[in-house]
């Protein structure tokens, strides 16, 4: 299907931002978008509250301010949140090993892995051999629990970094349910999203499924003229990711299972089902807005508006790359961590090495940086062919056009 009709572009920009609506809307005119919002926060104020287009394919479902979306991997950056907040009041050493904690861990030569290692993608465990279901997922948490736990490395752990696409979320959730006593869903919920009065879910709640946006797989076209000619001939990094899928490499291990959410998968994510599970690694449900207050309060010393998520200590850390490879073993390219926090090239979305945050497939994206006091979120309808978004790179060099 393609969008029906002339895309209106609707919400506000502050004076000196109005690069960021151009941006926006030359999305719209150029760069495929469906339906979306962005929303960034600069120096103690909402600067930018943009939204457009369709959220599903019924007449009428247009994009509104408060409309929700699949934000997929940038669902880490809440994980790593939660996981920042749980060590600010001391419940958490990210340098102590992770079976410290979760004693069943250390089987299969994991025994040294830290919590650190862990969430920074480099202790090998890039993906499980039993294969896993969303039955399983749901109504078997133990047996998940053992099936990690029988793992083993795909390499020395802390001597190379792969993108665990997957198993970040699931050993994520398997070790705060052992450190916090309760599930990341929840601990989110009661913890920030309340608190700060974010559209964030982990987990969603059925009353809100007719705000939440429908996801649009690449077109047959895009696949035949971008992904295929990708796949055979681009020596870059979507080229270089396209063939380790089709060869069956490590980036096909670390985003096959489960295959009821891989490649051919996509249908499920529009699923009421979907939606309602818990999985830490590719489904919370955001708004622009939402995203947007939570990386907000983490560009603003921890706190916004009265509510305080860390310390402003807990920050700095995280502003240094804390894992770097020239070439990630999944993701093919340049990239790093900072506990669990997605640390970009530069340029990529910031020109400053300290802001960190998480992206998602289609260009979904939480970001966030305390050195230029500035926060963004945007959430999309639309998957994109590219590893990285163009249209969320065109925002984000275009707001930081604005505040330089």
């Amino acid at each position: 299907m393609s969008p029906r009709g002339r895309i209106e572009v609707e919400g506000t920009v502050a004076p000196g931002f109005e690069p960021v609506h151009s941006a926006f809307v030359a999305n719209v005119a150029r760069r495929g978008e469906w339906g979306a919002g962005f929303c960034a926060w600069h120096a103690g104020r909402v600067v930018v509250d943009l939204w457009g287009g369709q959220a599903g394919r019924a007449r009428g479902a247009v994009w509104r301010a408060d409309t929700l979306a699949t934000i997929f991997s940038a669902t880490k950056g809440l994980v790593a949140l939660s996981f920042l907040m749980l060590a600010d009041r001391g419940a958490l050493d990210y340098d102590r090993p992770v079976a410290d904690y979760w004693p069943e861990f250390a089987r299969a030569g994991k025994g040294a892995i830290t919590v650190r290692t862990l969430l920074n993608h480099a202790a090998g465990l890039i993906a499980v051999d039993a294969p896993l279901t969303l039955d399983l997922l749901e109504h078997r948490p133990d047996q998940v629990a053992g099936i990690l736990a029988a793992a083993r490395p795909r390499w020395s752990p802390g001597a190379e970094q792969g993108y665990h696409a997957v198993t970040f979320g699931l050993y994520a959730q398997e070790l705060f349910r052992r450190i916090a006593g309760e599930t990341l869903g929840s601990f989110l919920a009661r913890e920030v999203a309340r608190p700060l009065g974010a559209d964030v879910y982990l987990g969603l709640p059925a009353e809100l499924e007719p705000r939440v946006a429908r996801n649009h797989p690449a077109t047959r076209a895009e696949r035949a003229l971008k992904i295929v000619p990708k796949l055979l001939f681009d020596p870059g990094r979507d080229g270089r990711v396209y063939r380790q899928v089709a060869l069956g490499r490590d980036a096909a291990r670390a985003l096959g299972n489960p295959r009821e959410l891989g490649p051919r998968g996509l249908a499920n994510f529009n699923r009421r089902r979907f939606r309602a599970l818990e999985l830490p690694w590719v489904n919370a449900v955001a708004s622009a807005r939402g995203l947007c207050r939570v990386y907000a309060a983490l560009a603003n010393d921890g706190a916004i508006d009265g509510v305080r998520l860390v310390g402003a200590g807990a920050i700095e850390p995280v502003m240094a790359r804390q894992s770097w490879a020239e070439r990630d073993r999944v993701l093919q390219k340049p990239i790093g961590w900072s506990q669990g926090f997605l640390k970009e090239e530069v340029g990529m979305f910031s020109p400053n090495r300290e802001s960190f945050g998480h992206a998602g497939a289609g260009g979904a994206l939480g970001w966030c940086d305390p050195r230029a006091r500035l926060a963004l979120g945007y959430v999309t309808g639309k998957m994109d062919h590219r590893v990285r978004s163009r249209r969320a790179r065109a925002l984000c060099a275009a707001l930081y056009r604005c505040v330089a």
